[in-house]
Formats: structure tokens, sequence, C-alpha cells
């Protein structure tokens, strides 16, 4: 027969959470006591286990605000200063400490109260040590908080976070401050004005930021707001003391008093992964890049506030096909035109005109002329197609590779490589080659000729692996 000893060693040992023996034993004697006699040790046991249970969380993204009492894991990364505060109805001034946390999934803010924040103010807490800790969240000013009631360091347990290297966006998490990102400024917005609960003006702007691993919306509050009329696309720029928040599912890089944005030297990459435009479905969202083969006037009208909107149509074709796209708002107030490299990032499929899918360019797209953002950064599309190289985006464009030319005009080129033929079409692109489009396919020139964008030219000569070697422009 089960000793209750042995009944008790036994619910201990099917535990799922990782708690010291001695510290559930003494909360099963606190549990009997609790009790009155209602529960004996066994009984007191289980109820210990499923608490325990129900308040354990497997990673830093499983706590929620509004969760009663939560238990985890999490290393220190950052720790803050001490700060006293008056408490009401007592003499004593009360004592608070954050500290930065994190682990694989995301970071959290904890917050130390009294005789803990007092002990880590002198030392007793170090980065790097990964704690074990039991409190109560809530959704605080920067983001996710916990409110600490018990904290020890694990000198067993292991964190795989990087402390040391620099910041990237895929490297940011929720929650996470003191946040130091380099990266390529994509796109801007004018600051806007907002009345705060108290009666005073606040200030507002956003800026889209990218590096080599992602892109993420910045937003500068206040006094930092116009930093984003002042920030060309282009620009490599370094965010100093930003803190992550979420906004419709999506992390934000926030700068407000005590951060900055500065200019840096050096070279900034951004390599966005672009889905080709003939694989976008209607209800995605997603990153296209191609020329612009077509712009339509701005046009305005009047929202049902009064106020007025505005909007532009494009065309943008990659190797793959071509889509029209809408920019809302400031976005159809930007310079580019026929045979302009473009990138639409963050941009909505909807269903359009005559069942026609087309994107639309928002608030919170980012629509960026590669030839602007020239300036000595790195900016590089690359499609999402696996096995497949860059000849199905811009290169293929380029390469004269419209949707239809690369089934059956492809096929007839390789069947003749000298074909003489005579092509008239729109001048898409200027230089070498010049790019011609006549609304089904688009064709490579060579040629000396002066030529304007949006010209329409016939030009004769030869066809030579997949390029018209002009002799004549008409």
């Amino acid at each position: 027969m089960r000793t209750l000893m042995g009944a008790i060693e036994d619910i201990y040992a099917d535990l799922d959470v990782d708690v010291d023996e001695s510290e559930f034993r003494e909360a099963v004697e606190q549990k009997v006591e609790q009790m009155d006699g209602l529960a004996d040790e066994e009984t007191a046991a289980m109820l210990i286990a499923h608490e325990l249970e129900d308040h354990e969380v497997g990673t830093i993204s499983d706590i929620e605000p509004g969760m009663d009492e939560v238990k985890f894991l999490a290393k220190v990364v950052s720790i803050g200063e001490l700060r006293t505060f008056e408490r009401d109805g007592e003499d004593e001034d009360g004592r608070v400490i954050n500290v930065e946390a994190a682990d694989e999934s995301g970071s959290v803010r904890l917050s130390f109260w009294d005789q803990e924040a007092a002990s880590i103010a002198d030392g007793q807490l170090e980065v790097g040590q990964v704690l074990r800790v039991m409190g109560r969240p809530k959704d605080g000013y920067n983001g996710l908080e916990v409110s600490v009631d018990k904290a020890e360091p694990d000198e067993d347990a292991e964190i795989d976070i990087d402390l040391d290297g620099p910041a990237t966006v895929d490297s940011l998490r929720m929650g996470q401050g003191d946040v130091t990102l380099r990266g390529l400024v994509l796109d801007t917005d004018d600051v806007r004005t907002f009345d705060r609960d108290d009666g005073s003006e606040g200030r507002v702007a956003n800026f889209a930021l990218g590096d080599e691993t992602g892109r993420i919306r910045v937003t500068l509050w206040d006094e930092q707001a116009d930093r984003a009329t002042e920030l060309a696309a282009g620009t490599a720029v370094e965010v100093v003391d930003g803190y992550v928040r979420e906004r419709e599912g999506d992390l934000e890089l926030h700068v407000g008093a005590g951060g900055a944005v500065e200019e840096v030297d050096g070279e900034v990459s951004y390599e966005p992964e672009t889905t080709p435009i003939d694989e976008v479905e209607i209800d995605q969202t997603v990153d296209i890049a191609g020329v612009v083969r077509s712009t339509d006037p701005v046009r305005t009208f009047d929202r049902d506030d009064g106020s007025e909107g505005q909007v532009r149509n494009i065309r943008i074709q990659d190797g793959s096909g071509d889509i029209r796209v809408a920019l809302w708002g400031e976005k159809a107030d930007i310079d580019l035109g026929p045979g302009d490299e473009v990138l639409a990032a963050d941009v909505e499929i909807e269903d359009g005109w005559q069942d026609d899918l087309e994107a639309s360019a928002s608030w919170q797209s980012t629509v960026l002329v590669l030839d602007d953002a020239d300036t000595g950064q790195a900016v590089q599309t690359g499609n999402g197609r696996s096995g497949e190289s860059d000849a199905t985006g811009l290169d293929a464009f380029a390469d004269g590779e419209s949707p239809e030319a690369t089934d059956s005009t492809a096929a007839a080129r390789s069947d003749d490589s000298t074909e003489r033929v005579e092509f008239t079409g729109t001048v898409v692109q200027t230089g070498n080659p010049v790019v011609l489009d006549d609304g089904t396919e688009t064709m490579p020139v060579e040629t000396d000729a002066r030529v304007q964008l949006g010209e329409e030219i016939t030009a004769r000569g030869q066809v030579v692996d997949g390029h018209l070697d002009a002799e004549d422009v008409l």
C-alpha cells in the first residue's frame, strides 16, 4: 500500500514545472493549514501541483496581460535605475527598479519593488543571469510588464540569446527597450498632431527602416517627430534608445524624448524578399517590385468626415506579370514615372476593376523608387521562388522578359536567334538598352537614338539573344 509520503513524492515527480522539492513540500504544508483540516496532505499536494502547472508558461511570448500569475524563465538584458515614489497614506517612500529580460521568444519588463529593488541597485543582480520569475503581468506604457513577486537565479538553466551582438530588425522582440538599430530609410510620412487626454497636443510621425534582415516601421513622438521630414529615402541612420511595441499584430520601433535618430556613414544593405506579381492572391499583404509601365494623374475625393483624400494609380510590371497599384494619401505625391524601378512593400492585394487584382499602398505601406535610393547604400530585391534566380524579377524585365515573352515569345526566339523584326511600342525605359512596351510584351532595343520616356517609336532590326539590334528607329 502506498504511503502518504510516497504519494506526495509521486505527485511531485509528475510535475511538468521546475520547482524545488523542499519548496513544494513547504507549499503543501501551508495549503493544509490554510484548508483548516478540510484536506489532507495528498489532496493539498494535488491542489498545489494544479496551481503550479496552471501558472507556468512555456515562453515569454505566452504571457498575456490580465493573467492572474505567471512563472517563467528569463535572461537579464539590462538593469534600470532605482526610482522612489510617494505612497498614499504612508510616510515611507516606495522604491522600484525595472529590469529588461528576455528569452528566445520575446522580451518583458520586470518591475521589482522596495527591498528587492534596493538589493538589485546594490549589485545583487547582473546582466546575463537567468532568473526563475513569479509575478503578475499587465500592459504597461512600454508594452508587457510583470510585477515581480519572487525571482531567483537559476544557474543550471540556459537561454540562448545574444546580448553582445548588434540589433537587427529580425532580432527585435516585443517589449524590448534601449534598442540601437542601424538601417536604411525607405519611406517617410508627414508629422501628425493629436489631442491628449490632458488637453495637450501631441505630435507623431513615422518612417520605414530596413536592414539586411527585414523592415520595421519607426514611430517618432513629439520633439522627435520632425526627424521624419528631415530624412530622405536611402539615408543610412541609427536609431538610439528605441523601444519595441506592437500595433495590429506587427512590431514597431518607437523613439521618444530619450531617444534619437542619427545619420551615419558606411554602407547599410536592405534586401527585401519580393513576391512575383503572378503569384499574389487576394487578401494577401506582400512586397512586390518592378518597373513602372504607366501612371495616372492624382485624383481627389471627399471622405465621409468631410476631409479631402487623394489617390493615384500606377501599373508595375516584373518578369512574371503586371498589376495596378493604388497609391493613397501622401504616397500619391511620390515623384515617379514610366521606366522607374520601384519597390512597393506591405501592399494589400484586393479585388480590383473588372475582377482584376490590384495592390493598395496605404499608410502602413512603403513605396520606394529604387533609383532615388541610390546614395551609396545597397538596395537589392529578390523574389520568393525557391530554386530560381532573380531573373524572374527586375532583372528579367530589364532583359525584356514580359509575362508573355517568358513563355511563347521566348520559345520562338530560341528557334531563331537572328530573326529580323519591326517592333512598335512605348518607351518605358531609357538608356542601354531602351525597353519598348506594346501593351502585350516588352522588347529591349540596342540603339544610340535619343528617345524619351512615354514616346511611341518603331524599331527595326535583327533579334539577337532576345534583344533587338536596331538598324532604324522611327
